[in-house]
């Protein structure tokens, strides 16, 4: 079996002296060596591996590689629709891959855009109004305090622990800090102050399953810190050096939450038509309701346990391996594809290293 891997490569240059990693989030979302080098093993049992970058030579590299299926971890650079770019020019060449369509993945990197379809839907989730400009502050009707990000971004971008505002003063500043900053709207939803969990899920259509619940810990934040799992508390203050007792694996909540946040999160997950995998956000509200927060349908998978990364650990605690876990959502995407497992290919257990690709344009 011939696998792609379409991946995103992070940057080493991801601060400056005018803008330090505390605040730099530019490449949040893309992937570092190590994490592509790790799915590239465990896809290395499954199969030949072909890596393709998802840079402007995609289209080309992939219509070269012709592979059976593509691992898709892409998380796209430019515009609202980044994340549905992979995904479209593989349908475009007829090539199967990973995970959702191009409409999901457009649509829930939108949050405004989910929350809409997941309220028409029935499934709760925070109210919420865009500010797509300065004037759109004085028609913000939401009682405070709210909650303040950008409408289209990821893996905590944009998301500080002072985007909590309690007053309108704080409000307009965080809002127009975003604007400026991320250069598109900016979402102000009311504030939920229960706890917080996010919640792994495999599968397609009635055998989509939940991995353990994940709960967070606000407690362990620096003193002053909101509780919020936002950038600060995923790339800043949890540190491989100094790691923050901050996460529950299963969380630790009474029997009947559990349940009603696992059906929660796949009530979102079957509104939104998720394939194969995807990481859900959720927070309870003050009636104690779980409330949808966003849809991550292109989930971090950091394969370093310290890193705690969410879905490796959810994946740890149902008793995978990290290799266990990327060849299942392989196993999955090809059952939906095909209705057949993957075929059994013993040489291909062997395949260590990556195939290079020709750098040269589609053949007339």
């Amino acid at each position: 079996m011939r696998l792609g891997l379409a991946y995103n490569e992070k940057s080493e240059a991801t601060s400056s002296p005018e803008e330090p990693p505390s605040t730099n989030d530019a490449f949040a979302e893309w992937d570092d060596p190590s994490t592509i080098a790790a799915v590239e093993q465990a896809l290395g049992l499954v199969g030949t591996v072909v890596r393709l970058e998802a840079d402007r030579s995609f289209p080309q590299q992939l219509a070269l590689a012709r592979p059976d299926l593509v691992f898709n971890m892409a998380e796209g650079l430019h515009g609202q629709n980044r994340e549905a770019l992979v995904p479209a020019i593989c349908e475009y060449l007829n090539v199967p891959y990973t995970g959702s369509d191009p409409l999901t993945l457009a649509l829930s990197l939108h949050k405004a855009r989910t929350k809409e379809i997941l309220a028409y839907r029935g499934v709760a989730t925070a109210p919420f109004t865009c500010v797509r400009e300065a004037e759109d502050l004085e028609r913000v009707a939401l009682p405070f305090p709210v909650f303040v990000k950008p409408v289209a971004e990821g893996s905590g971008k944009g998301v500080f622990s002072n985007n909590l505002c309690h007053t309108s003063a704080q409000l307009r500043e965080r809002a127009l800090f975003l604007l400026h900053r991320y250069a598109q709207p900016v979402l102000v939803e009311t504030y939920l102050p229960g706890p917080e969990f996010t919640v792994a899920i495999l599968g397609n259509g009635p055998a989509a399953y939940c991995l353990p619940v994940i709960g967070f810990d606000f407690s362990t934040l620096p003193a002053g810190a909101s509780p919020v799992y936002g950038y600060e508390a995923k790339w800043v203050w949890d540190r491989p050096e100094a790691p923050l007792a901050l996460f529950q694996c299963p969380a630790r909540v009474p029997d009947g939450l559990y349940r009603e946040i696992e059906r929660t999160a796949l009530d979102s997950y079957h509104a939104l038509e998720c394939r194969d995998w995807c990481r859900v956000d959720i927070r309870v509200d003050r009636f104690g309701v779980p409330n949808i927060l966003e849809l991550n349908p292109l989930p971090g998978i950091i394969p370093d346990p310290a890193m705690n990364s969410c879905f490796p650990k959810a994946a740890r605690a149902t008793g995978f391996t990290y290799d266990e876990l990327i060849q299942q959502v392989v196993q999955i995407a090809w059952r939906r594809v095909t209705g057949q497992d993957i075929p059994t290919d013993r040489g291909a257990a062997r395949a260590q290293h990556a195939v290079p690709v020709p750098a040269a344009g589609i053949p007339a």
